[in-house]
């Protein structure tokens, strides 16, 4: 890759951040970024504890604790025994954080949905690939 492909992919990529930040800082419904972070993969992948959410998004144990517990307070997940460690926990999803989530993903694929809106469909399915493809080289790394 030509250093100056690097240096607009970092560009672009700081540009990305700022603006989307900007246009997200709000909730969409009850849920921040966090909290809609956790309930996806919860809902996604079945129960979890702390320390495998923390590993996912490659959070300390302790933020992940933080924002597990303000869900479990606005009851959208409930601690279930590890039943190999009793001391141990994992988080699974209510009925009300699945319509919390399913409310908040709605919101979200709304306005993706309207800033991509003069896009055709194959430059939003590569998009999407290579979004992805860069999620999982993050993982990788």
């Amino acid at each position: 890759m030509q250093e100056n492909a690097i240096e607009t992919i970092e560009l672009e990529m700081a540009v990305l951040f700022r603006r989307f930040t900007s246009i997200t800082h709000k909730k969409f419904g009850n849920l921040d970024r966090s909290a809609y972070l956790l309930l996806h993969q919860i809902s996604a992948h079945g129960s979890a504890g702390v320390k495998t959410l923390a590993d996912e998004f490659r959070l300390d144990i302790s933020t992940v604790s933080r924002q597990t517990a303000a869900l479990e307070n606005k009851g959208y997940v409930y601690r279930i025994p590890d039943p190999s460690d009793r001391r141990s926990y994992f988080l699974q999803i209510t009925e009300l954080g699945k319509k919390e989530l399913l409310a908040c993903k709605r919101a979200r694929l709304a306005r993706i949905t309207k800033l991509l809106e003069n896009w055709s469909e194959e430059e939003r399915e590569l998009f999407g690939r290579l979004l992805r493809k860069f999620n999982r080289t993050i993982i990788e790394e």
